[in-house]
């Protein structure tokens, strides 16, 4: 299952001189209210989204000059002392969980917007300027910034970098990284360091693409500089319903197929259908099966064509109502359904996990009646929301966190998601990240080399390992513990490693 496997907790009396040594070496390095130490003052540090697993931290630091975060990272490498950079904390994998003797590193703080280039449609911001702001500080001259987060109003450029965050608008406007120009921080020593450039291209090797998406394993981002994009003149929204989710799961597949590249493409099963209904009252059909959201946006002409277009190939695929946002407030309301989909499933239950993963678009249909299948082995119910014309699933399993089974049950749940979406030829997460969530199924993924070759991009950048340990790449002894949990087909996976 992909719960953190069970750590052996530093000694107290180790913990307090650990503690007490960091302290007192940071101590000179930040103001006094910029270093918290004190459990009280450290809880709300313990976890990020991912709230079924906790940790404290020896200390969290607050720096708010870069000057300060590069003399912290000195401080930790020199002392040995792990780091774990977080942003906003709205991270769904477990990627800021504290380090039990590690410090967390919030950069909070680092919310300014630098500058913004009307002419060149970039913005230079900190790593702490929330993903709306953005859009808001450049709305008056026409522009905003494209990767919509379902978090966005909270979570953090410097997070969206780290986890390549998409959003609904990302099949038309990309990832993160298609809308990132250049991304400056600290490596573990504290040296600055620089990726891509605001030139159309960058001398040696282009590592802008490594270092998006690596969870803060390479560096500590400080700065960004973001494209943005001129909004459009218009936007008008289909909502499709469908009597069938294998008809909805067509649908998608035969709307990219026609070369329709739709602002968005999104899909809800009626679970979560009924749940944002009865939270919004955004007008969605309660009898439909499945209904998918399909947006248009650019000129008048250019809409006007493409709604047209899918319209038809919607209709030849069965859906079974058809309703186009009649003006921006309707669309809006369409939207507010889809963006609303966690916290309208927090309404229905104690608790929520939310998977993420991938699958081929023509799989869309097989995964809703897999999951439904084990729904009825482990118990529990689940809501499904996909970024369908990417094929990126979030599933919601909802559960009771103060029942030890409910929340086994719901672990094993999420891993065989994530299982069956490898087997459909689709991947362990799209863009929550590994964090450590996923480790266990990192390891039905990949290879013991692709591994390997994972832990060695690792060290060319942070040797010792200090930045964000024990995340995202799973070790081979924990393949092998994996391993002894799950026989397929009769074969033991590395049965050359020692069980423990």
């Amino acid at each position: 299952m992909n719960a953190p496997l069970p750590t052996v907790q530093p000694d107290a009396t180790e913990r307090r001189a650990r503690q007490q040594q960091l302290v007192e070496a940071l101590a000179p390095l930040l103001p006094a209210h910029a270093l918290l130490w004190q459990n009280e003052d450290t809880v709300p540090y313990e976890c990020d989204g991912l709230t079924a697993y906790r940790q404290l931290p020896l200390a969290v630091a607050l720096p708010e000059t870069e000057a300060q975060v590069a003399a912290v990272l000195a401080a930790c490498h020199r002392l040995g002392v792990p780091v774990v950079a977080r942003g906003a904390g709205t991270g769904l994998s477990g990627g800021a969980m504290p380090h039990a003797l590690g410090l967390t590193l919030s950069l909070a703080k680092f919310n300014r917007i630098v500058q913004v280039d009307v002419h060149a449609r970039t913005a230079t911001v900190q790593c702490g300027v929330r993903n709306l702001a953005i859009s808001e500080a450049v709305a008056k001259h026409g522009l905003y910034y494209a990767p919509d987060p379902s978090s966005q109003i909270a979570c953090t450029i410097g997070g969206n970098v780290a986890e390549n965050s998409g959003g609904v608008h990302c099949l038309k406007y990309g990832l993160t990284l298609h809308n990132v120009l250049r991304v400056r921080g600290f490596t573990v020593e504290g040296e600055p360091v620089e990726f891509g450039s605001e030139a159309l291209d960058v001398p040696g090797l282009d590592l802008l693409p490594l270092v998006v998406g690596s969870e803060g394993m390479l560096a500590v981002t400080t700065e960004v500089v973001v494209k943005l994009t001129p909004k459009p003149q218009l936007a008008r929204c289909i909502m499709a319903s469908f009597d069938d989710v294998r008809k909805a799961g067509d649908a998608v597949a035969a709307v990219i197929a026609a070369g329709i590249i739709p602002a968005g493409l999104e899909m809800m099963d009626k679970p979560m259908t009924a749940a944002v209904e009865d939270f919004v009252h955004a007008g969605y059909d309660l009898e439909a099966e499945a209904i998918l959201l399909c947006e248009s946006d650019g000129t008048p002409e250019e809409v006007a064509e493409e709604i047209a277009r899918m319209l038809d190939v919607l209709s030849g695929c069965g859906a079974t109502r058809l309703e186009v946002s009649k003006d921006e407030a309707q669309r809006l309301r369409f939207w507010s359904g889809r963006k609303n989909a966690f916290p309208a499933s927090g309404r229905i239950s104690p608790d929520y996990m939310c998977m993420d993963s991938t699958i081929p678009r023509k799989r869309l249909a097989d995964i809703l009646l897999a999951i439904a299948e084990m729904e009825k082995k482990y118990g529990l119910k689940c809501c499904n929301v996909f970024h369908a014309g990417d094929g990126n699933l979030h599933p919601l399993i909802l559960f009771d966190a103060n029942d030890p089974d409910q929340l086994r049950r719901c672990e094993l749940f999420g891993a065989d998601i994530l299982e069956t979406s490898v087997a459909m030829g689709g991947t362990v997460t799209g863009e929550h990240g590994v964090g450590v969530e996923k480790l266990s199924s990192m390891c039905v993924q990949f290879s013991p080399e692709e591994r390997e070759a994972m832990f060695g991009v690792k060290r060319a950048f942070d040797e010792a390992g200090g930045l964000n340990p024990g995340k995202v790449i799973p070790t081979l002894n924990r393949c092998a513990e994996y391993g002894k949990m799950h026989v397929k087909k009769g074969l033991l996976p590395f049965a050359h490693l020692e069980r423990f």
